[in-house]
């Protein structure tokens, strides 16, 4: 998105449990001054499971504080810590499995405003490892579905990672794209 990181001189005028604002003097292009602002956020990773079968893992989530959704697995990067380690992690956590490999697919920082980067992964060989180990605040459900449904679940309004929908929707009108994505979500 071509967004410039944070001024030196941005000061820290909120922090918050999630997100912390960031205020800095803007000269304009006229020569006068504004006050810019941005949120801040720990950077998060995305995972797409794909098990030994060739299934595809999905999950249903609520929290207290929103309806349950469809996505995918995802989670925060602690502080220190590498977006793969995160994306391992995240994974056994909200799904109980683990991966033969797990490869970046994609990073994207969907929004101006916000200084955030979303890991998007695709891991392979997903098996069966163990129990959810999930926050205080999760309930998840562990969906094993085809590519179809996929595809249909992550095309729903409801779905709640926007820019994966935004690629499965370029994906059924682009001929190369839906290929290129049946190719990338097969087992290797």
């Amino acid at each position: 998105m071509g967004m410039q990181p944070l001024p030196p001189e941005a000061k820290k005028v909120f922090a918050g449990q999630i997100f912390d604002v960031y205020q800095w003097r803007q000269r304009l292009y006229d020569g006068s001054y504004a006050i810019f602002e941005r949120l801040k956020r720990l950077d998060t990773v995305e995972i797409i499971p794909v098990t030994t079968d060739g299934t595809i893992l999905m999950v249903e989530e609520e929290q207290p504080d929103h309806s349950p959704v469809i996505g995918i697995p995802a989670g925060r990067i602690e502080p220190d810590e590498q977006p793969a380690t995160a994306a391992a992690r995240e994974l056994r956590e909200e799904t109980g499995y683990t991966a033969a490999e797990i490869k970046l697919w994609k990073t994207e920082r969907p929004f101006a405003k916000i200084e955030w980067t979303v890991y998007r992964y695709i891991a392979y060989g997903c098996q069966k490892a163990g129990e959810q180990q999930l926050d205080a605040g999760e309930k998840i459900s562990v969906l094993a579905v085809d590519f179809d449904r996929f595809l249909a679940e992550a095309s729903k309004e409801q779905f709640r990672m926007q820019e994966l929908t935004s690629d499965v929707l370029r994906a059924r009108i682009e001929p190369e794209k839906m290929a290129e994505l049946k190719k990338l979500l097969t087992i290797h």
